[in-house]
């Protein structure tokens, strides 16, 4: 895809409206994972370089065009202004700020409040959307996308802006393009995927799609409870999608078919309830007691996983092998997590809870070939996807 890039506008002493993905975990008032907003410095110090005044357009979390205070980006402008050293200044609206935004001095930041408190931002209706883009567009003169994580949604910010006005993507963006690229194009191998998280509905488009790309697929996480009911596996009370599991078994069969290595865990890390401090038992994934729930792959499943890891030149991995934010369930993704840092090529962290979880275990971004910002944009990439954001950017 040919991505306009920042280099190719000349954006000097120029007002631009930036359009970053700053939707970081808060809880009670404080930023629990920062990532997304680190990830997004690189080009705002281009643009400051460059002399530009900046208005930041962003979303945090899922208000429905409700005004929640939880989810207010002040926080966000807070840290931002943190971790750049220069004041951030905040508008309490995302509209009615045209006078504001058309204020700023060379090298001035401005973070308008949650772009999805408006209700048009994320409409279903184009002329909806328009609208607000329109508005929007009266902030700037340049539109710079970098908002990774949003690029899979039609939303005003996203597409319809982008489209209004002279536009290039930004670092990120472009990094993350070309780290997915590689993935797709001519990947080097063994070229494995590990997918996990809860739902196997979340990821069959990818599986599907990647089965004829990859050599190994492993399969942990809430989802892998799916697969083991397609092999007719006794699953107790572990998470299942009963309508999916004939589509499962022809999955299990194309990859049979066609040589694809399809790894899943021989043990099962299970308890009797989905709490913190319930008492882990090892078990046989095919033993799964019936008052059981299984919350993350075994010990034993774990290390299998990772010696296949440790094959692979490339290896992409989403989605965590069981419920990490818990200790007694958190050795899955940990291996994994572990596995990856050790692995003789390109490694990427696939975004969303596989990033929360690297850093919450205490593993540092470099110690990854690639950590994403976007889990489902990602995702929807690798499934072969069109991704609004980056055909509005292209």
């Amino acid at each position: 895809m040919g991505l306009k890039k920042l280099s190719e506008l000349n954006l000097q002493s120029h007002r631009v409206i930036l359009r970053c993905d700053l939707n970081v975990p808060i809880k009670d008032g404080v930023i629990t994972d920062d990532g997304r907003i680190v990830a997004s410095i690189s080009t705002i110090r281009k643009l400051v370089a460059a002399n530009c005044s900046i208005v930041i357009v962003a979303h945090l979390g899922r208000p429905k065009g409700e005004r929640k205070p939880e989810m207010s980006l002040r926080p966000v402008a807070e840290k931002l202004e943190k971790l750049i050293g220069t004041s951030v200044i905040f508008s309490e609206s995302a509209l009615g700020a045209s006078e504001l935004a058309k204020s700023l001095k060379s090298k001035q930041i401005l973070l308008l409040e949650n772009i999805r408190f408006e209700m048009s931002e994320t409409s279903k209706d184009d002329s909806e959307r328009l609208k607000l883009a329109k508005e929007l567009s009266t902030y700037a003169d340049y539109y710079v996308g970098d908002g990774f994580g949003a690029v899979h949604r039609k939303h005003a910010s996203v597409f319809e802006l982008a489209n209004l006005m002279p536009h290039a993507a930004g670092d990120l963006i472009a990094n993350e393009v070309e780290v997915l690229e590689k993935l797709t194009k001519n990947p080097s191998r063994p070229y494995g995927v590990v997918l996990g998280g809860a739902k196997v509905s979340d990821k069959i488009g990818v599986i599907s799609n990647l089965l004829e790309k990859v050599d190994v697929i492993a399969i942990g996480g809430g989802m892998v409870f799916t697969f083991l009911a397609a092999k007719g596996f006794s699953i107790g009370k572990s998470l299942v999608e009963v309508d999916l599991i004939e589509t499962v078994k022809e999955l299990i069969t194309r990859a049979d078919q066609i040589g694809v290595k399809l790894v899943l865990p021989e043990d099962i890390v299970v308890a009797a309830e989905f709490t913190a401090d319930s008492t882990p038992k090892i078990v046989r994934a095919d033993q799964i007691p019936k008052d059981m729930m299984g919350l993350d792959i075994g010990p034993s499943s774990a290390n299998l996983f990772a010696l296949e890891i440790k094959k692979c030149k490339t290896v992409f991995w989403n989605g965590p092998m069981g419920v990490f934010e818990f200790p007694n369930f958190a050795n899955g993704t940990r291996v994994i997590a572990q596995a990856l840092t050790e692995v003789d090529g390109m490694a990427v962290v696939g975004g969303g809870d596989s990033a929360a979880a690297v850093r919450k275990l205490g593993f540092a971004d470099q110690d990854f070939g690639y950590i994403s910002t976007g889990g489902g944009a990602s995702l929807e990439y690798l499934e072969g996807k069109e991704l609004p954001g980056l055909l509005a950017l292209s």
